[in-house]
């Protein structure tokens, strides 16, 4: 299987971090901002996650490379709200036909845009800083997951690069047959949607497999298990949750300050 460059620098100080330090602090930091919908809270959440980046030794370049799909996604966002959102209110900005682009309509799609990125970015640090077999043995050790799910996860974890590659050959296995949309974009979608199905299909497959092998291998025999490297949670590790903590209150506090603050329950 191909192998790309590596996503992070393992070495940096808070790339060493306990797994399930790193996990419970990106948990932590992005359900804080779920309690607000104004775009205040995520703008700042988003700076202080991209402040402390090199922390994670990941790369500004590499996290623009990778998380292009992020961000196509957050512009969906903003253009399916503005298009269709069903209150208008504010002021309105700009007149397109029937669409009416108001403040009020902006604000709630900058602000649902930017949540969606502020609470992502944390997962993509800490899953690009952690091994799946450090991250598993600290589930059971530090986290008292059970083994079973603990395991699963990991295969589940270790699979996931085949996907794309799977996506490569079944993609090249069809122009090597003859099927390529050209320039016809409802082509493209359906083409698009049986590979994606197809892939599904493998996937459901493959898991099957997987997890009947596991069980024959005594992976769910219940008996004590043994683990190869020791996952210890220290006081920078707490210190790493305590500072997430922190730093969203702060996203919070600056909303309220800035009188922008909008419960999501009022």
């Amino acid at each position: 299987m191909p192998r790309g460059a590596p996503v992070a620098d393992n070495n940096a100080p808070l790339a060493r971090r306990n797994p399930v330090a790193k996990l419970a602090a990106a948990l932590l930091f992005s359900l804080t901002l779920i309690a607000t919908i104004d775009p205040v809270a995520p703008a700042v959440a988003i700076a202080i996650e991209l402040a402390v980046l090199p922390l994670f030794g990941v790369r500004y370049r590499t996290l623009a490379r990778r998380a292009w799909p992020l961000l196509a996604s957050a512009l969906g966002i903003v253009v399916t709200l503005v298009l269709f959102a069903a209150e208008r209110t504010g002021t309105v900005l700009l007149t397109v036909g029937p669409v009416a682009v108001t403040t009020g309509v902006l604000a709630d799609a900058l602000g649902l845009a930017l949540r969606v990125i502020a609470v992502a970015l944390p997962g993509v640090m800490v899953f690009a800083t952690t091994d799946p077999t450090d991250l598993a043995d600290a589930l059971i050790q530090n986290a008292k997951a059970s083994p079973r799910f603990a395991i699963g996860a990991l295969a589940a974890f270790r699979l996931l690069p085949l996907l794309s590659v799977e996506w490569q050959m079944l993609s090249m296995a069809r122009r090597a047959r003859g099927v390529d949309a050209g320039r016809n974009p409802l082509a493209r979608l359906r083409i698009f949607a049986s590979t994606a199905f197809a892939l599904l299909v493998g996937a459901i497959r493959r898991g099957t497999r997987l997890a009947t092998a596991m069980d024959a291998r005594g992976f769910d025999a219940g008996t004590p298990r043994t683990l190869a490297r020791q996952q210890r949670f220290t006081a920078a590790d707490a210190a790493l949750v305590a500072g997430a903590v922190a730093l969203a209150a702060l996203a919070l506090t600056v909303s309220i300050v800035l009188g922008t603050f909008r419960p999501l329950i009022s």
